[in-house]
């Protein structure tokens, strides 16, 4: 148990230098790995699957951003998607993630990329709301009586008519919301080095 506890203290206290070790681990993975299914039509419906859930997760992620710029960890925000789910950041890092697995054109890259996930985030997750609970008390304990912790009820949506956003703090996180499409981009390059044979693969995985 103590073990345990020792390992998701570290990964809620070192998530950045987590979430950097898992994209060079997939990195390495992606040089030496080729899809199964490379020109399939299977191939075809997993990258553009992939594509699809990287755009939602992009545009969710600024939708995220816009809400909590200027008012991160000082105000407790409720509406907009933090009216559907209590950690919409992370459900739209969800689909990122499966987005970007299956843009690899392999079912196998998905899978794990959901599963890392499911073995990482909700540590963090729990992290977080226990100092958001600490912070807030009553008026958290509310909102998570009437929001789900992930998955969104999109009735319980509610947003207000105007909504003040700190410019600056929105474009800082701007560049963080962007990744997914760059690591889209990683896995196009590395499989057109594999497709000219300037890099040749050595596994092959479905």
């Amino acid at each position: 148990m103590s073990m345990s506890l020792s390992v998701a203290g570290f990964i809620s206290t070192n998530r950045i230098l987590v979430s950097r070790a898992f994209a060079v681990a997939f990195f390495v993975l992606l040089l030496v790995c080729e899809s199964a299914q490379e020109g399939s039509v299977v191939s075809s419906i997993l990258f553009l699957s992939g594509l699809v859930l990287v755009g939602v997760a992009t545009v969710g992620r600024l939708w995220c951003s816009l809400y909590i710029s200027g008012y991160k960890n000082s105000e407790l925000i409720t509406s907009g998607p933090y009216s559907i789910t209590r950690n919409p950041l992370y459900f739209f890092s969800f689909l990122g993630f499966a987005g970007i697995g299956l843009s690899t054109e392999s079912v196998t890259f998905g899978v794990a990329f959901v599963l890392a996930f499911a073995l990482v985030y909700p540590i963090i997750i729990k992290s977080e709301e226990n100092f958001l609970q600490a912070k807030f008390g009553r008026a958290f304990l509310n909102y998570c009586a009437r929001t789900p912790r992930f998955f969104p009820n999109f009735r319980a949506f509610h947003e207000p008519d105007r909504y003040v956003v700190n410019p600056r703090q929105f474009r800082k996180t701007m560049i963080d919301v962007l990744w997914f499409i760059w690591l889209v981009g990683v896995v196009e390059l590395v499989e057109a080095l594999h497709e000219y044979h300037i890099l040749e693969p050595l596994l092959r995985v479905p």
